[in-house]
């Protein structure tokens, strides 16, 4: 089990948090944002707090008050941060949602958490809330991040809609804030004060893979005992930087938000997109940075891609010292005792195995550092130290990679209702083959379960297979205005039930194995954990998304969406004739090439049992997309993709 440490002095909120790192950094900075012209300005924690006094400032002037919910729907940006934690200084909360939202979700969302004001990146957003104003009865105050139209200021006013320009605001009270700065301060300050561990920070809502839309109250207690630990499981300091580029309205990127001020980090605003983010990140040169398992696993692809195109020696260089890299960052589990087991292992084995192999891989660890390791590192900055993935499954493919040059993978488990860390990876050591160790804030146990229903409350042993349970600090507060669905998830001891499957090893490490909800039960009575397969499926160079189905069914069948790019490359290589990219997926070849791939992959000969064999599979074109398919962690909606493709799936077992 490791050691872990409590940080005793913190302040009891996070508004609290930025000051006292103000007093400490003031010069170190705390953001960089790209300017119309498209280069970074950097702004210091010194800056940055007086801008959030001075907001927090505007805000109380427009009637503001503690309890108040204040919707921001809005992506990443320098704003987000000020507003942010304006809201938050004087005890209200906000309820956050991107821009890539539906006018329904977002008029749901300001209707039931009771918003009077809005914040609004642009035009399109408050668009989707006049579409049909009556829904948000509530809403009177909007603010702009940008501009909008005379057309828009003209529907607002009909609604009687007051808005106001976010920079507008600024300007108007700087020179009211300067005039007695001392003053304003210890006001703002003294609201700060008044924010207890148990106020609402902000209300996440979020319809995961169910569709309900659920209201998740986050108290301040909750962020800040995240807060007191985290230094065990990663390295910060004044100076670092951490590049953002996940959705900051969800509690991944949220919390990664509050730890990079917690180091004293700097935040440096890009976006998910190759070529966008890897010429910021040689820019920035950040220390690390969060990302979903599809951005990782498209980063992998698109090395072994670039690599493969150069082809000769360089490309067998290439996979020589990445082979190495996997062997060596092996064997250095099994010395450092850092592989997941759900039973104890014998140490004396396991140092004995990996020892020889360590050694002698030794020297050609540092060539391969020399020659390959490096120089991918490069690509991201030259300074980056470790990666953090959450928001799903990791592939162990795309695991092993970033271990074998040397670049730790923080594979993170949690869910928005615990703030949403649950389990973590140790940076020194970081686990093989689980999502790292239980939170030392938590308390977790494994019930025996059926589906998703507990059987009996017990703990199971180390090893046993069950449903995951937890309780502690950072568990969230309730849904709300939804009782019912608190009690349903938590009950009366405090026991959050997580929907997860998962096995708890000797050391208080977590893996997950799936979904409770998700697990497919054929007709036969065998039960399948659909995530594993999925996995395996994505691992092939060809696919790109899988979804396994086949509940209440005779045998497994899977929704597949392959590489676009692999597969025109594959008919570029084969002289493949085909009118459009939707007639070459149906053609012969391509089937035959994905279902042999799919056949090889999901077999006995693979590890897999025989009920898991996937006997038919439908080629979709169109990969899956945020908003419609995906939830914002990017994981699939099931219940939307079965429903957008019920008739691909009627015939795969007709």
């Amino acid at each position: 089990m490791k050691k872990c440490t409590f940080n005793t002095n913190l302040p009891k909120n996070l508004p609290l948090l930025l000051k006292e790192r103000t007093s400490s950094l003031g010069y170190y900075n705390l953001q960089a944002y790209k300017n119309k012209e498209g280069q970074f300005e950097y702004f210091t924690y010194n800056q940055v707090y007086q801008d959030v006094l001075i907001f927090a400032l505007a805000l109380k002037s427009l009637g503001v008050k503690s309890g108040d919910k204040i919707a921001m729907i809005s992506d990443n940006r320098r704003e987000w941060l000020i507003t942010d934690m304006a809201i938050q200084s004087l005890g209200s909360a906000d309820v956050p949602r991107g821009c890539d939202s539906m006018g329904s979700e977002i008029r749901f969302i300001i209707n039931f958490a009771d918003c009077k004001m809005g914040f609004f990146e642009n035009e399109k957003q408050i668009l989707k809330v006049l579409e049909n104003i009556q829904e948000v009865p509530l809403l009177k105050t909007a603010i702009f991040y940008e501009e909008i139209s005379e057309e828009c200021k003209k529907n607002l006013d009909i609604s009687n809609i007051e808005y106001h320009y976010f920079w507008d605001l600024m300007n108007q009270f700087y020179p009211i804030f300067q005039s007695d700065s001392q003053a304003y301060t210890a006001m703002i300050e003294n609201e700060m004060n008044k924010v207890g561990d148990d106020s609402i920070a902000t209300i996440i809502f979020t319809s995961g893979t169910t569709g309900t839309p659920k209201g998740v109250m986050l108290t301040q207690k909750n962020y800040m005992s995240q807060m007191s630990v985290v230094h065990n499981y990663m390295p910060g300091k004044p100076g670092d930087w951490w590049m953002t580029i996940l959705p900051v309205w969800h509690s991944f990127e949220r919390l990664a938000q509050y730890v990079a001020i917690t180091f004293g980090m700097g935040l440096a605003y890009s976006k998910p997109i190759g070529k966008t983010l890897l010429a910021d990140m040689i820019t920035i040169k950040p220390h690390t940075m969060c990302g979903v398992p599809r951005l990782w696993e498209s980063l992998v692809f698109g090395i072994n891609k670039t690599m493969e195109k150069k082809g000769g020696i360089t490309y067998k260089l290439y996979k020589f010292f990445i082979s190495i890299g996997k062997k060596y960052s092996k064997a250095k589990a099994l010395v450092t005792d850092s592989i997941f087991s759900g039973k104890r292992r014998n140490r004396l084995v396991d140092f004995a195995k990996g020892f020889l192999p360590l050694l002698g891989l030794f020297p050609l660890r540092l060539l391969g550092n020399l020659l390959v390791y490096n120089k991918i590192k490069e690509k991201f900055g030259g300074k980056f130290e470790f990666a953090v993935s959450g928001g799903g499954s990791l592939q162990e493919e795309t695991d092993e990679f970033f271990q074998a040059i040397g670049l730790p993978m923080l594979n993170g488990y949690g869910m928005t209702e615990t703030a949403p860390a649950i389990a973590f990876r140790d940076y020194k050591n970081p686990q093989t083959g689980c999502v790292g160790d239980i939170f030392p804030i938590l308390e977790m146990k494994i019930v025996k379960e059926e589906g998703g229903k507990i059987l009996d409350s017990k703990a199971l042993k180390n090893g046993e297979k069950g449903l995951i349970l937890v309780k502690g600090p950072n568990v969230m507060k309730g849904y709300y205005k939804r009782p019912d669905l608190t009690e349903s998830i938590i009950d009366k001891d405090g026991w959050l039930n997580t929907g997860d499957i998962g096995i708890m090893s000797p050391k208080n490490e977590i893996k997950i194995t799936g979904r409770a909800k998700d697990t497919i039960v054929l007709l036969d009575g065998e039960n399948i954990e659909p995530v594993g397969l999925e996995q395996t499926l994505c691992s092939c160079e060809f696919i790109e998304s899988a979804m396994v189905v086949g509940q209440d069914k005779k045998y497994l069948s899977s929704l597949i969406v392959p590489r676009k790019e692999a597969i025109l490359n594959y008919a570029k290589e084969h002289s493949l004739i085909y009118a459009s990219y939707e007639k070459l997926l149906e053609s012969e070849v391509i089937q035959k090439l994905i279902f042999n791939k799919v056949d090889k992959l999901i077999s006995v000969n693979s590890g897999f049992r025989t009920c898991e064999k996937i006997y038919k599979i439908t080629l979709l074109s169109k990969s899956f997309e945020v908003g419609k398919e995906l939830s914002a962690k990017q994981e699939m909606m099931r219940f939307k993709i079965a429903k957008e493709y019920e008739n691909e799936i009627t015939k795969m077992y007709a």
